[in-house]
């Protein structure tokens, strides 16, 4: 067999090219992060309002349900806490051999660690760049904008942008004032609260929570082999074997097509014990424990109620908060996915390392980085094959390209020594 250490260097270290390759990661994610702060800090785009808009005539409120500390410590520093927890208790699983080096275990926890919190940190880290960048583009007013504003009535005329006025600079007697006026018309001098007064669109709470919160339930769901039963796709058999929902009815009608085999040639592991052909979908996949899949949806679910808040505060407009939660969605579901397997075959398993020899670039025509890396010591070998004969390493089923956690299935299968 095969080894592939391809973070590894001759001496069976990793080489110092992969571990910079990855802080870089950490860097660039970081930057990201600090644009992000940058920007919820300077001056945004102030749209100009109406004075007798419903939609922003909220009062403002002091009391936050949920305050952006909290915000951060819910929706940050849990989830990192939690996914320290998993990978220090749950990596490398049930399956590892009791004769797998100490050091290879704690390696691929170290592993998981890392990739649990990069993901976490590349989801916060887009969300709050995109959120921020497009609060001050657009400057929408917040629900509570005139409670904030506290405008001078006097000085319509003086800072009107649009609308219609009679000829002296006032309405018409006993109508209302069909007039758009910018922020100069606001008394309230408090820069801060003014500011954030036009960054309704789109609400940072609710980006901010689902891309920490869904991120963690779908490492969790990972993780805890949480998913919906899923039958790979099969060739399309005219005896619908795959699909009956009594195999024995079945095999009776592809008997009377077909010879059966004898006794001896039976699987014991087949409900009808006939026909090697013949197995039901039913016993291809099992619903997983409901208390298992009540852990991973918990912080989806707390991701919609931080969101909700927003609203009930009136902190921002319905579609503000849609807008939001879809930004955290789709940067979780991105994030999750650059760095872990897919669920459903992953079996809980993060993406091995980059090769070291493709650390920062793979070239024209590679096209990925898990390229082979340098030649390795026979005594690093040997402890990668104890690695992998404990079912750690990620393996690739020939047919269906899953990985897997059984130790009986993984042999001769490729295998990732990190």
């Amino acid at each position: 067999m095969r080894h592939n250490l391809r973070s590894r260097g001759p001496s069976g270290r990793i080489s110092v090219a992969l571990i910079l390759s990855y802080v870089f990661d950490w860097f660039i994610i970081i930057a990201a992060a600090g644009i992000g702060a940058a920007l919820a800090n300077i001056t945004p785009n102030k749209r100009p309002f109406s004075l007798i808009n419903p939609e922003i005539s909220f009062p403002f409120v002091t009391q936050e349900k949920i305050s952006t500390v909290n915000l951060g410590l819910t929706c940050l520093v849990a989830p990192a806490v939690i996914i320290f927890i998993v990978s220090i208790l749950l990596v490398p699983g049930p399956t590892v051999s009791k004769s797998v080096p100490k050091s290879l275990i704690w390696r691929r926890k170290i592993w998981e660690w890392h990739t649990g919190w990069l993901g976490l940190a590349l989801s916060h880290a887009a969300a709050f760049l995109i959120t921020q960048g497009m609060k001050n583009l657009f400057g929408k007013p917040r629900p509570d904008l005139l409670s904030r504003c506290d405008p001078d009535l006097s000085k319509i005329a003086q800072f009107r942008t649009g609308g219609f006025l009679a000829d002296n600079g006032e309405a018409p007697t006993g109508t209302p004032l069909p007039v758009l006026v910018n922020h100069g018309i606001c008394r309230n001098t408090d820069k801060h609260i003014m500011d954030d007064g036009f960054r309704s669109y789109p609400s940072g709470h609710a980006s901010f929570a689902a891309a920490g919160m869904i991120y963690l339930s779908l490492y969790l769901a990972s993780k805890l082999a949480v998913s919906v039963p899923y039958l790979a796709p099969k060739s399309y058999s005219t005896d619908d074997l795959h699909t009956s929902a009594f195999p024995s009815r079945t095999e009776r009608r592809a008997s009377e097509r077909s010879t059966i085999k004898p006794h001896s040639q039976h699987n014991d592991n087949e409900p009808t014990g006939h026909d090697d052909r013949i197995i039901a979908s039913r016993n291809e996949a099992a619903a997983p424990p409901v208390y298992l899949l009540a852990i991973a949806i918990i912080p989806w679910f707390a991701s919609i109620y931080i969101a909700s808040t927003r609203y009930s505060d009136f902190r921002h407009h319905g579609f503000d908060i849609l807008f939001g939660y879809l930004i955290g969605l789709v940067t979780s579901i991105f994030a999750f996915r650059y760095y872990h397997l897919p669920i459903r075959q992953g079996a809980g398993w993060s993406w091995g390392p980059r090769s070291s020899d493709r650390s920062f670039w793979a070239g024209i025509g590679v096209g990925n980085y898990a390229g082979s890396g340098s030649p390795v010591t026979e005594g690093a070998v040997k402890g990668s094959a104890d690695l992998e004969n404990g079912g750690m390493e990620l393996s690739e089923r020939h047919d269906t390209n899953e990985a897997t956690n059984d130790v009986g299935a993984a042999a001769g299968r490729r295998k990732d020594a990190f």
